[in-house]
């Protein structure tokens, strides 16, 4: 995997991102640190990352064992540590999985292995985060 990241001088602190699958992700700083507020932060495109990442497992879980999800959502809620490097230090996920007739038992099971087999950015982020998850699964509107 490769990504490259090119600071845009023109822009203050701005910076795209291009990724080895040919994507491009722009990123930005607050004013205060000499960014001009027009992207994500950084650290916000990690967390961002991880939500998709264990989404994709939950998603994924829940289409193999023939379950009729129809949508999946991510809150992530993350605690930085005060002083530098600012590590996260606490990530709460709560997934919102809608699907008809969806057991509450597998997607709580799905939830669980993307966080302890699959999902490796949860699994990076492990390393100096306490993470909890929470889940409600709801029928489609």
């Amino acid at each position: 995997m490769e990504c490259t990241v090119h600071w845009l001088a023109d822009a203050g602190m701005a910076m795209v991102a291009e990724t080895g699958s040919g994507h491009t992700i722009t990123m930005d700083g607050a004013p205060e640190g000499g960014g001009r507020n027009l992207a994500p932060r950084p650290m916000e495109t990690l967390l961002a990352g991880a939500g998709g990442c264990t989404a994709y497992d939950v998603v994924l879980i829940l289409k193999r064992g023939r379950h009729a999800v129809t949508g999946c959502q991510v809150q992530l809620r993350a605690e930085r540590a005060q002083t530098d490097p600012k590590v996260f230090t606490a990530l709460h996920l709560h997934f919102v999985v809608t699907g008809r007739s969806l057991p509450a038992a597998a997607v709580e099971r799905a939830v669980a292995l993307s966080h302890e087999k699959y999902c490796s950015a949860t699994a990076m982020i492990a390393h100096t985060a306490r993470i909890t998850t929470s889940v409600e699964v709801r029928e489609p509107g």
